[in-house]
């Protein structure tokens, strides 16, 4: 007998695949249909049902309904700004060493994508986004990914100018997606506790360079700069290759360790 919290519930994401591994992400809504050029399938078949089933639309094209990945819905949730890829996510968190209860503030938030791994990972997050617009997708994506299950004390976007000042003090963790993020570090150092980590994601070694002179005048140490390159490969029987496309450059991540006035 299935156990019923493992069956699929109304509200919740679920991600539909094709034969041809295209993939849908929808939010089961009783009484709802999910379109596409080969009919429609009804949510309330699989509302109820086990994660996994396949299922026909209407047209015949077949699909398998699963629940999505924080990855499958970082790369398919709406989006007010360029999101950070899942493959620069996980080694951010590394590097960030997120641990459950650390305070971790997070400037800017984009569309959430990264506040949503930051929570998941356990952190307690504070955002500070230039635009309303943005700040308002955020939480959007955020209430959207876990169901409406986290607590506003475990996240809370404020609208302000990083480089201006930053809201609160006494964080473990301070995480940068910000075009000029040298402008970030002076005041910084008055919200991150000595010994906490500073990560900044930048698409430009320009960008990289600047942030890493200004880090040297402001006591950090152990600053150091990483690029992550992705490459699938095609594996089908004795044909085994790379695939011809590869996700290669999106960002630099660069990591450091503030050690106090």
């Amino acid at each position: 007998m299935n156990d019923e919290k493992e069956l699929l519930n109304e509200g919740e994401l679920l991600l539909l695949v094709d034969s041809k591994d295209r993939r849908y992400l929808l939010t089961l809504e009783s009484g709802a249909e999910f379109h596409s050029h080969s009919g429609f399938v009804e949510h309330n078949e699989l509302i109820g049902m086990q994660p996994g089933l396949k299922i026909k639309s209407t047209g015949g094209l077949e699909y398998l309904a699963l629940r999505p990945t924080m990855s499958d819905v970082i790369l398919k949730m709406p989006r007010s700004a360029q999101i950070i890829y899942p493959k620069d996510i996980g080694p951010m968190l590394v590097a960030a060493d997120i641990a459950p209860g650390h305070k971790v503030l997070e400037s800017g938030v984009g569309s959430g994508a990264l506040s949503i791994a930051l929570l998941r990972a356990g952190a307690n997050v504070t955002g500070i986004e230039l635009r309303e617009d943005f700040a308002q997708r955020a939480r959007k994506n955020v209430e959207s990914f876990f169901s409406n299950q986290v607590e506003n004390s475990r996240y809370n976007v404020l609208i302000g100018d990083a480089y201006q000042s930053l809201e609160g003090s006494n964080y473990d963790r301070i995480v940068l997606d910000l075009p000029e993020p040298w402008r970030v570090i002076s005041h910084a150092t008055e919200s991150l506790k000595p010994g906490g980590i500073v990560v900044s994601y930048s698409p430009s070694i320009t960008q990289v360079s600047k942030l890493s002179e200004e880090l040297s005048h402001h006591n950090f140490a152990m600053t150091e700069t990483q690029e992550i390159l992705s490459r699938s490969w095609h594996i089908e029987g004795r044909s085994v290759r790379p695939d011809h496309r590869m996700v290669a450059h999106t960002g630099f991540i660069t990591t450091t360790r503030y050690l106090g006035v």
